[in-house]
């Protein structure tokens, strides 16, 4: 639930700060109107800042500024705002938010353009398909969770050295490389209408064993997501992976797999990375349909 308190509305617009129409150099501060919650499964509630307005910043310069001055416009000290990143170059996939409403990478989300998009303030929330740990933070750990029931890895027995690997075709290799582009950033769970929030808390006095097997286990019953099974097809088609090929169309066509995709399509709209993540998921239930056939006939 979010609280209906916001602080000092459109602070500081008397002093000169007008954002003008789309001339950005005219432009004195950054209006941002941040969705914040302090601790995990807390109230949310939003709070706005003014920064000073710097020609080709992102929204990652903006929080870097946000967090050094940790005051509201009516100078009223805050803690600094939370948020993951790592990179700031799109590598990471860790900055993943909800900016002006979209998903997308806040280190390249570039304030310019989102002023064109909405002069008055930029809008920040967390992700809403995973737990918030505090602010901008997200608990990701159903997306990795996904990956491990595809096993998006390529198995190796041990650490000696077994010479080169398999050659493999230059055809292949083009049509390999976009799957292999991907970030585990989320965005594409976000905009999925199949993947939905799963927030599983501790029961009191549970065991932490028993509370990682029910959290566990709800994972595993919902939707795996546009990324891992885009995964589980770049590793089914690359000549080492395909040895495990069956343990991962089991997953996909187990619990919450292949079966529960809508179409909805929203996954390659907003992949940062252009993933063919649509292309993807034809090919995994063609797969599954001639595995599963297959499958019949060998019994």
């Amino acid at each position: 639930m979010i609280k209906a308190v916001e602080t000092n509305g459109r602070a500081g617009g008397g002093n000169g700060d007008a954002h003008g129409h789309g001339d950005h150099p005219a432009v004195r501060k950054v209006r941002v109107r941040i969705l914040r919650q302090d601790v995990a499964a807390g109230e949310s509630y939003w709070e706005r800042f003014e920064v000073p307005y710097e020609p080709n910043m992102n929204v990652i310069s903006v929080l870097q500024k946000i967090a050094a001055l940790a005051r509201t416009p009516d100078g009223r000290r805050v803690a600094p705002v939370a948020w993951d990143c790592s990179c700031l170059e799109e590598v990471c996939g860790s900055c993943t938010m909800l900016i002006n409403g979209r998903t997308r990478m806040a280190c390249s989300a570039l304030v310019d353009r989102l002023l064109e998009e909405d002069a008055g303030e930029i809008e920040l929330k967390p992700m809403s398909k995973f737990p918030v740990v505090r602010d901008l933070v997200v608990d990701r750990r159903r997306l990795f969770r996904s990956l491990e029931r595809v096993q998006a890895w390529v198995p190796v027995d041990d650490s000696y050295d077994h010479g080169p690997g398999p050659r493999i075709a230059p055809e292949d290799q083009q049509d390999a490389y976009p799957l292999a582009e991907c970030i585990s950033c989320g965005c594409c769970l976000e905009a999925c209408p199949q993947f939905t929030k799963i927030e599983v808390t501790r029961r009191e006095g549970e065991p932490e064993a028993e509370f990682e097997a029910r959290r566990r286990d709800a994972f595993d019953a919902a939707f795996l997501g546009a990324h891992a099974i885009s995964q589980a097809m770049l590793f089914n088609s690359h000549p080492t992976g395909r040895m495990i090929a069956d343990e991962r169309l089991e997953a996909v066509t187990g619990r919450g797999g292949i079966q529960m995709c809508g179409n909805a399509q929203n996954c390659v709209a907003v992949c940062p990375k252009r993933i063919p993540l649509t292309r993807s998921i034809a090919r995994a239930g063609r797969a599954a349909t001639v595995w599963a056939i297959k499958k019949l006939f060998d019994r």
